[in-house]
């Protein structure tokens, strides 16, 4: 049956979601207008997808070798990792993994920073190199202006981060300070970069022509190789000897100047409303998993009020913000055509029990309505940077739980990257393997060999 006529309430909330052709190329229209602002100096501060220079410029050759320390900061989970880059099939990877508490994403930076080297020290003495200065590459996935390989300025906090102190400081330093303040490791760290690089390079390693690096997870944002005659935030743009420079685009901003406002719902003001960053990151808040549960939620919550759903219903647990985890939308999504298990499972976790197999249906209705619009907004992203690019056949990585873990979200991404692109054009999406691990360690390999300029 036809969603229209089965769930009429529920189709009336859940049509602005359904976006056409007409407005998807619209979207990539606006976002390549806002790529070139970015790009350009005379109108970057104008731009709202600001394309910070990475300061990386050249793609690993399959010849990086040795012994590298990789950070990975960009959610509650921090990582350290050691990394063996022994050829161009084997890489050594050994990691732990640390949960932060919510004090620390919220307290004062020094205590944040603090934490970091506190697991970094742990964890080199636990591998007995504590003492070896081995270079380390940094994977900050927050937005980032870098004045040079290894030296990022923090523009803004995301994904409920809010640090005190942090913010127009170069994270580096701060980490380095940190460091020394314990007295007890030595550590060069000779690049900081954003996970989408980090993605990028990854997966470079092994598809020669990956030029795209995508995160989906907590958060959302790509980088892509640009001309560097084109990023004229890069200081030595016009004389650099090297072709190409990777673009962290920080698209998750996209829309804060208003012009998504015309794919915008109701739901999306409400899930804007309850954010720290009110009027900032609208893409990724259409996008990323830090939202999409949140967005299903206050539709359910809208049909429990009118009756629609769960003969009315609820529990107390529905109605606590942020409680519909975006992993349910992937479980419900999960099950076959006619099966409601998974449906059942969230139902029971979010205690509401007393429910019929058409609450299930429009409850699965919900959900691959509002991961679809995420997958066509990330399409639209997609095609516009292979357009900025002209690139008939690039490889593009992908990382994040939103696009590892949601059963349909590649089919869908797919679907409408092909129907958007111009004819002769073709891509292909890869799985990144660790690219705030592998990815950093390549960057740190390539910045120690004098790979990357010095500029």
């Amino acid at each position: 049956m036809n969603p229209k006529d089965e769930f009429p309430e529920a189709y009336e909330l859940c049509k602005r979601f359904m976006l056409g052709e007409d407005q998807m190329i619209e979207v990539i229209d606006r976002m390549t207008k806002e790529i070139n602002m970015g790009l350009a100096r005379d109108t970057h501060a104008r731009s709202v997808i600001k394309c910070y220079v990475s300061h990386v410029q050249d793609l690993p050759t399959g010849q990086e070798r040795g012994k590298f320390l990789a950070l990975d900061l960009g959610g509650t989970h921090f990582r350290v990792l050691l990394v063996t880059l022994i050829n161009d099939f084997e890489t050594n990877i050994e990691s732990k993994t640390y949960i932060m508490e919510k004090s620390l994403i919220s307290g004062p930076g020094g205590d944040l920073f603090d934490f970091l080297a506190e697991c970094l020290a742990n964890f080199c003495k636990d591998h007995h190199v504590e003492g070896d200065n081995l270079p380390l590459g940094f994977t900050f996935s927050f937005p980032l202006r870098q004045n040079g390989l290894a030296n990022g300025v923090l523009t803004a906090w995301t994904k409920g981060f809010s640090c005190d102190g942090v913010v127009g400081k170069n994270v580096v330093q701060l980490l380095e300070e940190a460091i020394a303040r314990r007295k007890d490791l030595k550590i060069n760290i000779v690049a900081i970069l954003n996970d989408t690089v980090g993605t990028l390079m990854s997966c470079a390693y092994l598809s020669r022509n990956c030029r795209i690096g995508l995160i989906v997870g907590t958060g959302t944002n790509a980088c892509y190789v640009e001309k560097t005659a084109n990023a004229e935030m890069f200081q030595n743009y016009q004389t650099s000897s090297k072709p190409y420079m990777i673009i962290n685009c920080e698209w998750g901003a996209f829309g804060d100047n208003g012009v998504l406002d015309f794919i915008k719902t109701p739901f999306d003001k409400l899930v804007d409303k309850q954010t720290p960053n009110v009027n900032r990151q609208t893409f990724e808040k259409c996008i990323s998993g830090m939202y999409l549960g949140e967005l299903v939620r206050l539709i359910l919550i809208d049909l429990i009020g009118k009756g629609v759903l769960f003969k009315g219903h609820s529990s107390e647990f529905i109605f606590q913000k942020w409680s519909f985890q975006t992993s349910f939308i992937s479980e419900v999504e999960s099950d076959a055509p006619g099966q409601y298990r998974n449906a059942s499972l969230v139902l029971d976790k979010i205690g509401v029990r007393q429910t019929t197999e058409f609450d299930k249906r429009c409850l699965r209705f919900i959900c691959e309505t509002v991961s679809t619009r995420a997958a066509k907004l990330t399409a639209c992203g997609l095609v516009c940077l292979i357009n900025k690019m002209n690139a008939s056949d690039v490889t593009i990585g992908v990382d994040g739980g939103v696009y590892r873990f949601h059963p349909k979200f590649h089919d869908i991404l797919v679907h409408h990257v092909s129907k958007l692109l111009r004819p002769g054009f073709h891509f292909r999406i890869v799985l990144s393997e660790d690219g705030s691990g592998r990815g950093a360690a390549l960057v740190a390999a390539a910045a120690v060999s004098n790979k990357f300029t010095k500029e």
